[in-house]
């Protein structure tokens, strides 16, 4: 019972295996093994000798060491970007309600934080944080992509950009933790490429 499986919704589990320390031959990369495992439907799963879910699948890839990284930063820069933009943009309307208060009161009140709501928000981008996110999942589309074709770069976002989805998409590329990504818009697009 205590390894038991549940997923109440929808949710992918990524983690990541790195092989020994040796060093490769001559012209090979160093590679990393991502192991994922997902489910389609609610999972309850009482004995893990016998399972008859039909919803549950997993898979390997070996992906290059140096992409990770390079990803893993590239999406750290995203979601300090977009956390930025979320700043500035609370900023500026935080001044304009304080200022309502002021004109209406005669004095200052407390306006209750929004950071529990802001971080499932979705945010507008500017161009500049749009072609950053383009770019980036461009990248990971590449990554996870196995046939040539669907590799081509983004055209559109495929996800709602909040922070919640970028600090998933950040965990995704965290080699010592892995990650599990629950968020409805980023797991239908990551199931999409795996």
């Amino acid at each position: 019972e205590s390894r038991a499986a549940n997923a109440s919704n929808k949710e992918i589990n990524i983690q990541w295996y790195i092989p020994s320390l040796a060093k490769p031959s001559t012209g090979t990369e160093t590679k990393v093994l991502m192991l994922y495992a997902y489910n389609t439907e609610p999972v309850k799963i009482s004995n893990i000798k016998i399972s008859s879910s039909m919803s549950i699948f997993s898979g390997h890839l070996w992906i290059p060491l140096a992409r990770i990284i390079s990803l893993r930063n590239k999406s750290s820069d995203l979601k300090q970007q977009v956390e930025m933009l979320m700043q500035s943009s609370k900023g500026l309307s935080l001044a304009r309600e304080s200022t309502h208060f002021l004109e209406q009161s005669g004095s200052l009140k407390r306006i209750p934080s929004r950071k529990a709501r802001m971080s499932v928000a979705k945010t507008r981008l500017d161009e500049k944080t749009e072609e950053m996110a383009k770019r980036c999942l461009s990248e990971v589309k590449a990554l996870l992509s196995l046939a040539p074709d669907t590799s081509l770069p983004l055209t559109e976002i495929p996800f709602d950009i909040t922070l919640q989805s970028l600090a998933r998409l950040e965990d995704m590329f965290d080699l010592a933790n892995g990650c599990i990504i629950t968020d409805k818009g980023l797991f239908n697009w990551i199931l999409s490429l795996l």
